[in-house]
């Protein structure tokens, strides 16, 4: 028998205070026959794995938690200002949103503003939800901006 152990963590920001998240895991322990070609293998990992992020974002969306709350949907492109991308869609990496987060504080920016923005300009609850192209635009903005970027 192999032995598989999947975990999926979320880290969700506390509405109201700076620099401060919740923290979500679940890790699942499965046993593969040893059977199994490898390519079942890596597809019966692959499911496995979907059910456990699965069901840790349903718990946050029951739960009513920031990280699991419903996205609004609508046409075009997952990735365009407007429309939020559906979870683990091309998310922006944890580089960009630190780039975000330190040049908006250089610019005298609250990270509420910023979820503010991140609301008002595409559509996502905070700018952790944000897509690669919308943190990309985002910072375009506020390096564009000599104080508060517009």
């Amino acid at each position: 028998m192999l032995k598989a152990i999947l975990s999926y963590s979320k880290k969700v920001p506390v509405p109201g205070q700076e620099f401060s998240s919740q923290s979500y895991h679940l890790s699942l322990e499965t046993e593969l026959p040893d059977s199994l070609r490898q390519d079942e293998v890596r597809a019966q990992i692959h499911e496995t794995f979907e059910l456990v992020k699965t069901t840790v974002e349903n718990e946050l969306a029951s739960a009513g938690s920031n990280g699991g709350a419903e996205q609004p949907t609508g046409p075009g492109d997952p990735g365009s200002n407007n429309v939020p991308a559906p979870r683990g869609h091309d998310k922006a990496t944890n580089r960009q949103v630190k780039y975000i987060v330190d040049l908006a504080r250089q610019k005298g920016i609250e990270i509420a503003e910023l979820n503010a923005r991140c609301r008002q300009l595409y559509g996502v609850e905070s700018l952790y939800d944000l897509t690669k192209k919308q943190a990309s635009a985002l910072l375009d903005s506020l390096k564009a901006g000599t104080k508060k970027a517009a």
